[in-house]
């Protein structure tokens, strides 16, 4: 009985620290079922407020452990990291499906990006499409759109790889990527009635800046329907995209005509580079931070979404334009290089995804309206371990800037063999109007439930 007044009084104090933006140690953060004080008063004070701009940041792949190894490595073990340092943190669910809606706990990117894409969760490998019907379900994007807000998507992968796809595209099949990959989806073809390849769909779309990899998707011809004869890319000309393939082509890009950057033939070669992980390990390295295979004059993401920004505000501040943007970014290689069992390439990939955090977030620190969120689409394999373990699978020891050893293992699969995506929880952690919607731990399919209601999406 004593102690009532006490847990009320602390209850409070969190509630008061949450919505002056200061953060509360996880103890003292609630969850959505809490019955609490503290969520009350946090939704009291801040489910008024409403979101001119959405800006949606993804690593995919990065889990907990990902984050915590690029921070080892770069900023050091007592460092914070940009994502690190959101007022709003909590850890929300990633499993997909089967067919008959039972839970598949290792989701792969299609099915997680359908998740906050629809708020609904489809089998792995689709997009955006039911489970069991294959019927299209509506996107963040496309509800958007139909709202008269900007819509933007830019990405370290090919642009028609399924975490860009999931918004402005619905296929059966992720593979079914340019006119030419659609064996996988018979009945999206054009001649069957549907909308064509990915890669089709995101320039029909008509979204305002689109912005990655995969030029060479963009480059197949269209064999079905009116825009047949011509490639992907010259369908989004027709359609009125000023199209850029280098760093100088997008500075030079201007307002008023949607942008398609296509800055690698298929995805954007990753920053760092080093020695990958072996069975028994590696000797001691320092990662290479400027990959040879990197082609000047590829605009890194952090510019890609400074530019984006610019992009999106300028289009809502014209004439008749209801104000008001939707951006997602995508750090997408920090999961292809977890796949490769390639440390120095996944830590240069959560490092870039980081520098483009800090642009969303000096975006929002002058747009106090915007709602910035930063979020995976799954976890992944890497484990940092004792520098005497001995893991059977595959291991790398690395230098840090610190000056100390790190001994990282991979071995979620037999070696030779891709490593594998994880069924664990992953972070989410936001600031801004409805930011408090993402404490505790929630599912993948409730941010677009948040994004929708800042937006005040209809």
């Amino acid at each position: 009985m004593g102690s009532r007044p006490y847990r009320r009084r602390l209850a409070w104090s969190a509630a008061a620290l949450l919505v002056a933006g200061v953060a509360v140690p996880a103890t003292a953060a609630a969850g959505p079922d809490d019955t609490s004080d503290a969520p009350s008063q946090i939704a009291a004070q801040s489910g008024k407020q409403k979101a001119k701009n959405v800006i949606l940041l993804i690593g995919d792949g990065m889990g907990d452990s990902e984050i915590t190894l690029a921070r080892d490595y770069t900023v050091g073990a007592a460092g914070r990291l940009n994502m690190d340092k959101f007022p709003m943190t909590g850890t929300y669910t990633t499993y997909s499906v089967d067919k008959n809606g039972k839970p598949d706990y290792v989701t792969d990117s299609a099915a997680s990006g359908t998740g906050w894409a629809t708020g609904q969760k489809t089998v792995n490998g689709r997009i955006s499409k039911t489970p069991g019907t294959d019927k299209p379900m509506t996107t963040i994007l496309e509800l958007a759109q139909r709202n008269g807000l900007a819509t933007g998507s830019v990405t370290t992968a090919e642009l028609t790889d399924a975490t860009p796809a999931v918004l402005a595209s619905h296929a059966t099949d992720r593979s079914c990527a340019g006119p030419a990959d659609m064996k996988a989806c018979p009945n999206d073809t054009i001649a069957k009635g549907g909308p064509g390849s990915i890669a089709e769909q995101s320039v029909n779309h008509k979204v305002d800046v689109l912005l990655g990899g995969g030029k060479a998707r963009f480059d197949q011809k269209i064999t079905e329907g009116r825009h047949k004869g011509l490639t992907v890319t010259e369908q989004a000309k027709k359609l009125g995209y000023q199209v850029v393939t280098d760093d100088k082509g997008l500075k030079n890009a201007r307002a008023g005509k949607p942008v398609l950057g296509l800055f690698a033939p298929g995805n954007v070669p990753v920053e760092w580079t080093g020695k990958a992980a072996a069975q028994g390990g590696t000797e001691p390295q320092r990662c290479v931070t400027n990959n040879p295979e990197r082609k000047a004059g590829t605009p890194s993401l952090d510019e890609q979404t400074r530019k984006a920004l610019q992009l999106l505000e300028a289009k809502q501040s014209g004439k008749g334009k209801k104000p008001g943007f939707f951006l997602q970014v995508e750090g997408a290689s920090i999961d292809k290089r977890d796949h490769a069992a390639d440390p120095c390439g996944q830590i240069g990939e959560t490092a870039a995804l980081d520098r483009a955090v800090k642009v969303a977030r000096a975006y929002a620190a002058k747009h106090p309206d915007t709602l910035v969120v930063t979020t995976a689409d799954h976890g992944h394999t890497s484990q940092i371990v004792p520098l005497e373990a001995t893991p059977p699978g595959l291991s790398s020891t690395l230098v840090t800037n610190e000056g100390q050893q790190l001994k990282v293992n991979y071995s979620t699969n037999t070696p030779g063999e891709a490593q594998e995506h994880t069924g664990t929880q992953v972070r989410i952690a936001a600031q801004g109007p409805q930011a408090h919607r993402v404490l505790g731990v929630t599912d993948q399919t409730q941010l677009f439930g948040t994004i929708r209601t800042a937006l005040s999406l209809r």
